[in-house]
């Protein structure tokens, strides 16, 4: 049978796959909160969540770099992938190996979307289903709450040594809206470098520290309230406000606490 993923490319599968290799952290989590867990053979270092899969699967590496005969000794029937987050050359030296499903998210509309190729996938339409209406329950939830509030301007910071923010044309600064906020670097593209005299820093009345992908403490927030001691500088969970999937249902009531 004939699939596409969301690089519009087609996938053969003969039947449903039974053995998955998932090379994304947050399309992991998503697989066991669709109650596939038992499929999925494979994960990388980082699929974090929930912490017991990095030992009851096998790691097959990061998901910038992988160990090859690892994933052909567990003979998966998919490899999960993600435009991003994996490398082309890690794309080609998968192929051959089994059918590689790519997913590319850039807002909602592509987080259901893959939602929806998953139930597909592994026939599991009606839990799919049942999971972007609960989504979409938060989220028409919180938006009726916080429609008529004053949306501050936030600086998002993602990296230290350089420092990066998230700009426009990533996920990340659709959920900064999605969560009431302007970002005060959306004219900009997906994560530039800046340095802390930017002009665009004196507009924020916010300064969010993502947890991840660099890890900021407590040590950041007093280093940056000594350089703009006229702001709010909040470390943010950055897995609420980046990862796609089953998380979603998490972000809205965490985003409702932000506002708090």
């Amino acid at each position: 049978m004939t699939y596409i993923d969301q690089l519009k490319r087609d996938i053969q599968l003969n039947k449903t796959p039974k053995r998955i290799i998932s090379l994304v952290p947050s399309q992991t989590e998503l697989l066991v909160d669709l109650g596939l867990e038992s499929s999925i053979v494979g994960v990388t270092k980082f699929c974090v969540h929930p912490k017991h899969l990095r030992i009851s699967k096998a790691v097959v590496g990061g998901t910038k770099q992988i160990h090859i005969e690892k994933i052909k000794a567990l003979c998966p029937d998919i490899i999960l992938c993600n435009k991003e987050e994996n490398t082309k050359d890690i794309i080609e030296s998968l192929e051959g190996i089994a059918p590689i499903h790519i997913s590319d998210i850039y807002n909602l509309n592509d987080c259901f979307e893959l939602i929806t190729m998953y139930g597909e996938l592994f026939n599991i339409k009606r839990t799919t289903s049942t999971l972007i209406a609960n989504i979409q329950l938060e989220r028409d939830a919180f938006q009726r709450q916080f429609q008529n509030t004053a949306k501050l301007k936030v600086a998002y910071f993602i990296w230290k040594k350089p420092w990066m923010v998230a700009a426009s044309d990533n996920f990340i600064d659709v959920m900064i809206k999605e969560a009431g906020f302007v970002n005060v670097f959306e004219d900009d593209k997906r994560y530039p470098e800046i340095d802390l005299n930017n002009s665009k820093l004196k507009e924020a009345d916010l300064i969010f520290l993502s947890s991840e992908p660099f890890p900021f403490k407590e040590e950041h927030v007093l280093e940056f309230q000594a350089k703009f001691p006229e702001k709010i500088i909040k470390i943010v969970d950055g897995e609420l406000f980046s990862w796609y999937g089953s998380r979603l249902l998490q972000s809205y009531s965490y985003f409702q606490e932000l506002h708090n």
